[in-house]
């Protein structure tokens, strides 16, 4: 059952919709992110949940109540921001205790509130110092204090790791998906990084221009894109444009590739093969027992870490290819290689 839905919400900007008929419902204790790139209209989603905006069409239901004209302050979600958003002026202690004293909860209460918070999020010892003694990282922590402190029954993060640097930036999520899961509350996240998404949420809703283009699990999402939007901005996608040959077979140029083709797909239809570089094996001479070969020269090699990333021209198309970084296997740029990958590796859609 929807603890918190969007039940076809739109928002317009003078002329512009930056979010369409945008219809989505999350369980009670969920984790789910907002995906896309800038502009796509995630924020804006975001703030309507929290009440900063208003929707022009659609309603928003919390806990079964309607909350669409309910006041930010009465909504009961907490919301973490992209810039901290701490006040300079107060300590952490103040900062974190703010939203308490605020609605009147008695000092005790809020002293224990505050050490709670701060145990929670792991800066015990920062009561006393200001925002301007504390790095990024730390002071989005206290931030997150601050909206967990209220107990909020939603929490919302705006792109609250956008200004930190990668490694604080990766152990930071790994501290809110910690939170969230400890406390069991119902989050939003708001992000354009696909790594972040992925690896942090129960569900992912990838926006484009307004619009839902999926939404799924961070595995549906990565492995059955339903459109080459999402196939190309989730991770790396080869996309292969070709004729269907019949159920089974997919002409691209003069190779026959081998591909489960869908029932809506008719023979000679225009498609797009979809293949991701870790299912691509590389050999340095033609395979004899390996389905789906391409024969083309090295363009670039890419050193990735825990792997090495080719990009091969294949008759004019970029096909790029991943091998384990510890494969003892030596590629040379200009090398003539050939690419083989099985049928259940690729994804056949329309051409659009």
């Amino acid at each position: 059952m929807a603890y918190l839905e969007l039940k076809n919400v739109s928002k317009l900007f003078g002329p512009v919709a930056a979010v369409k008929d945008f219809h989505f419902a999350v369980a009670k204790g969920a984790f789910v992110s907002l995906l896309g790139p800038s502009g796509c209209g995630k924020t804006t989603t975001l703030r309507m949940i929290a009440g900063f905006e208003m929707p022009d069409a659609g309603a928003i239901t919390l806990d079964g109540t309607d909350i669409t004209s309910v006041p930010p302050n009465r909504r009961g979600t907490g919301m973490v921001f992209q810039a901290y958003a701490l006040f300079p002026n107060m300590n952490v202690r103040d900062n974190v205790a703010f939203g308490l004293e605020v609605t009147g909860h008695p000092k005790q209460e809020i002293e224990g509130r505050v050490r709670e918070m701060l145990a929670l999020v792991r800066l015990d010892d920062t009561a006393k110092r200001f925002p301007h003694q504390l790095s990024g990282g730390q002071q989005q922590r206290i931030a997150l204090a601050r909206a967990l402190a209220i107990r909020p029954r939603v929490l919302l993060l705006d792109e609250p790791l956008s200004a930190l640097d990668a490694v604080v930036r990766v152990a930071l999520r790994g501290e809110i998906r910690r939170i969230q899961l400890e406390l069991g509350i119902t989050t939003v996240y708001v992000t354009h990084d696909q790594e972040e998404a992925l690896s942090i949420s129960d569900r992912v809703v990838v926006m484009n221009q307004g619009l839902i283009e999926q939404a799924g699990t961070p595995e549906e999402i990565y492995r059955q894109p339903k459109t080459r939007f999402v196939a190309a901005f989730i991770g790396t996608a080869n996309q292969l444009n070709g004729v269907v040959v019949d159920r089974t077979q997919v002409r691209f140029g003069e190779t026959m590739l081998r591909a489960p083709v869908p029932s809506g797909l008719k023979e000679s239809s225009k498609v797009v093969v979809l293949v991701r570089p870790e299912s691509i094996a590389i050999h340095a001479a033609a395979p004899t027992d390996a389905h789906n070969v391409l024969e083309g020269t090295i363009q670039t090699i890419t050193f990735l870490g825990p792997i090495t990333r080719l990009g091969v021209d294949i008759g004019g198309t970029r096909v790029v290819a991943d091998m384990a970084a510890s494969s003892r296997a030596a590629f040379t740029h200009t090398q003539h290689v050939w690419l083989s990958f099985p049928p259940d590796a690729c994804q056949v859609m329309a051409e659009k």
